[in-house]
């Protein structure tokens, strides 16, 4: 084999999501692109702030801008202006030593997991997850377990008290979450925190909560609670891709609760993987985001198309759970194979990721950061698919 042994299952079972954006780019060109209805990838589709462009383009032509090198972690004041931001949310008392920098939420994962995790120990994660976890967990050479939830997709606690095992180091949670677009209670949250510390004891071993939250900002008439007032020992991790728009510029941060058990420690650690993984975060787009706190794109575009959506999706005799965030749906595969409902859809131009792909088989995920005609448009094919298995 021209590849290392274990790359041949990476490689085999790589993104699905990424397949079906590559096969869209071919049906677009056979059909036509208003022709296609392709739903894969949550790719932002939303212009960002004109702010954006304005900070950019202040800064290029700015004395100050700088293209070098910096700390690990990051530029100090980029990382000063997102815990100031922080503390003003959520009044937790983070200092910029707790912040690092990073190439994304995906690099700030990365960063995180390497630094907490030895291998062979498990993360925890509640199904259906984000199917980049099986490969985050892989580059940590760490085990990935998961654990049901309820129908609804909120988190079952009884289940995932009985799943931690002396080898868990990390419970990792998404919120709002992909691919349900399910938010966590803050009741729920609070006993996920009781759950964790008990599990701790038990095992003399911290377990650390790592909160995953690109879409915190991209919420509908429903509160995304602090992670921060659920258990002393969490690490919250985000990036600017859905909520300005910037997914292709790869910037995030990480922020470690200053009461984390070895919080100091944790975050030098995740600062020198950051320069092990990719040497810093994009130094510009630092620049850019230091000045660009609590700023976001218009959320009431996503309600607007998911509205449409569960309208269209209703009426075609679907199931599913209207989605309390993000920007996905979720729905119940009118087979059980849902894999050959998604291969259905496609004979009617419409691109979908099966759920098995997420730990949720049986159903189907949506992207609708798409435009308004795209999801408009593929209500035909999607009652044709349904009525085909019925």
């Amino acid at each position: 084999m021209p590849i290392a042994d274990k790359m041949i299952k990476m490689v085999e079972s790589a993104s699905m999501i990424r397949k079906m954006f590559e096969e869209g780019i071919k049906m677009r060109e056979k059909f036509g692109a208003d022709n296609v209805f392709d739903f894969s990838l949550g790719n932002p589709d939303v212009p960002p702030p004109p702010v954006v462009k304005k900070t950019l383009l202040n800064l290029i032509n700015s004395e100050t801008l700088s293209h070098g090198y910096m700390p690990n972690p990051g530029y100090p004041h980029v990382r000063q202006a997102v815990a100031d931001y922080l503390n003003k949310e959520y009044n937790v008392g983070l200092t910029s030593d707790l912040i690092v920098m990073t190439a994304g939420a995906a690099g700030a994962l990365n960063d995180i997991l390497r630094a907490l995790m030895n291998p062979g120990e498990d993360i925890l994660v509640p199904a259906p997850y984000f199917v980049g976890y099986n490969q985050y967990a892989f580059v940590a050479s760490a085990n990935l377990k998961t654990v049901n939830s309820f129908p609804d997709f909120h988190m079952d606690l009884d289940a995932i008290e009985k799943a931690i095992t002396e080898k868990t180091r990390v419970m990792l949670i998404n919120s709002p979450n992909n691919p349900t677009g399910v938010v966590y209670t803050r009741e729920e949250l609070m006993g996920l925190g009781k759950v964790l510390e008990k599990a701790s004891t038990k095992f003399g071993k911290r377990i650390y909560l790592i909160s995953d939250e690109p879409y915190r900002k991209i919420a509908y008439d429903v509160e995304v609670p602090c992670m921060f007032d659920v258990y002393p020992h969490t690490i919250v991790l985000t990036s600017y891709s859905k909520e300005l728009s910037l997914a292709g510029e790869r910037i995030g941060y990480l922020a470690i609760h200053p009461k984390a058990e070895d919080a100091t420690i944790i975050a030098g650690a995740a600062g020198v993987t950051n320069t092990m993984m990719y040497v810093n975060a994009p130094a510009l787009f630092q620049q850019v985001v230091g000045q660009l706190q609590g700023v976001s794109v218009d959320m009431g575009i996503y309600k607007k198309r998911r509205d449409i959506f569960c309208e269209g999706l209703h009426a075609a005799g679907y199931e599913f759970d209207v989605p309390q965030g993000a920007f996905y749906l979720f729905p119940k595969s009118p087979i059980a194979d849902d894999i050959k409902f998604v291969s259905i859809l496609q004979e009617n131009n419409i691109l979908a990721v099966p759920g098995r792909a997420f730990g949720g088989p049986g159903h189907f995920r949506l992207s609708y950061a798409v435009p308004d005609k795209t999801i408009a448009g593929s209500f035909e094919g999607f009652k044709k698919a349904f009525n085909s298995v019925k």
